[in-house]
This record gives C-alpha cells, structure tokens and sequence, in this order.
C-alpha cells in the first residue's frame, strides 16, 4: 500500500514542488495539501495519512503547536521542514513529537527516503541539524535524570541508547543482535514506559540525562 502524505506548507509553490517528488515515487502518494497548521491538524485528524511534512513558520498556528496537535491526536507521524535561521524553533518542534527534521533544499532522493523511513516506525535528523541540537544540549548544566528511567529492562535501556545515538531500527537491530521487530517493540514500551511520543523524544531524554554524549 502506498505511504499517504500531507504536505503543509503555506507557500503554495512548495506545496507543489513537494507534492510533485512525493506522487513521483511509486509507493507514495499526497493525500491534501493544507496551507497553514490549523488546516494541517484538521485535514491530518480527518485523512489520518502516514506522515504529515510540516513546515515550521505558518500564519496563526504555527508548524510546532500544529506539530503538538497532530501528535498528541495520534493523526500521523511528523517531519518537520526547517530552513538554518530557524534553530529556536526545531528544539520545540521536537519536543512536540516530531519524528523528523528536514532543511527545505533537501533533495528528492532524501526527502523521499525519510519519508519511508518515518512511515515505518523510525526517525530522521538532518545532519547539519544535528550539530545545532548538539550545541544546545550541550548548554544543559545539569543533566537530570527522570525517575522513570529505572522502569526499563536492560534492553529497553539499551535500546534507549541507541536511540540517543540516533540509531535506526535496522542499525539497533544489527547491534544488539535481534529481529527489527523485537526492536520496534522494545522502541514501542520504552516511549510508554517514559510517556513519550516518538523517538526522538527518546533521544532528546537519552541527551538530556547524560546517557550518551
């Protein structure tokens, strides 16, 4: 079946151009196109597509309140599009629960592959986002470390881990030695376990308490 995608954007040229690389893929197809985070959060609640490609700045909701809305209405997973002068806004987007992060001049190739990746459980980080999200945690004084943290097994800390690392499901599977699918459970408790909402999150949390550097 093919991954269905909403595209939120309130530039309706890059609704277009989107829209074109995405219906271009044989397994991908736009189900809508909203172009503010208030038509992205009802045509996303309405449609339940896969993913959502939200982008950041949008006129009265913006991309990370209609990223929170999304997520929290389990309507569809989220990748985020940013652009390098908007830094301030990506930590919030991920709190938010997004489960991606892309720069606007990402090319088809990527956008389609993180597409898919996202569809199927997993997360992606634009590199070049990465190092600013690093910068920033490492700005954190103090690492605190949530109680609920002692609730997991070893595994599911160990997965915790991987996650921090940014850790695909295939590359965590290849790791600890186990099945995609084992590890797509262990993701699946460790975010109800922490009462999180993707595993970016996770990741943000493993950073945040000092399990990984």
């Amino acid at each position: 079946m093919s991954i269905r995608v909403l595209v939120a954007d309130d530039h309706a040229a890059i609704r277009a151009g989107l829209t074109m690389i995405l219906d271009g893929a044989p397994d991908i197809c736009v189900v809508a196109e909203a172009e503010d985070g208030a038509a992205a959060v009802r045509k996303a609640a309405a449609l339940r597509p896969d993913v959502v490609l939200m982008d950041v700045r949008m006129p009265g909701t913006d991309g990370i309140e209609a990223t929170r809305q999304v997520i929290e209405a389990g309507s569809a997973q989220v990748i985020v599009l940013t652009t390098f002068d908007m830094d301030e806004y990506v930590y919030g987007a991920m709190r938010a629960g997004a489960a991606g992060f892309l720069l606007k001049s990402v090319d088809a190739t990527r956008l389609l592959e993180s597409v898919r990746l996202v569809a199927a459980g997993d997360g992606v980080i634009e590199p070049s986002v990465t190092r600013r999200l690093m910068a920033t945690f490492a700005s954190v004084p103090e690492p605190v470390v949530p109680p609920s943290l002692a609730e997991l097994t070893q595994r599911e800390h160990d997965v915790l881990l991987c996650l921090g690392e940014g850790l695909s499901n295939q590359q965590i599977a290849r790791r600890l030695g186990v099945g995609e699918a084992t590890v797509k459970t262990h993701v699946s408790r460790v975010l109800t376990k922490l009462d999180l909402r993707s595993r970016v999150q996770a990741a943000v949390l493993a950073k945040d308490a000092g399990l990984v550097g």
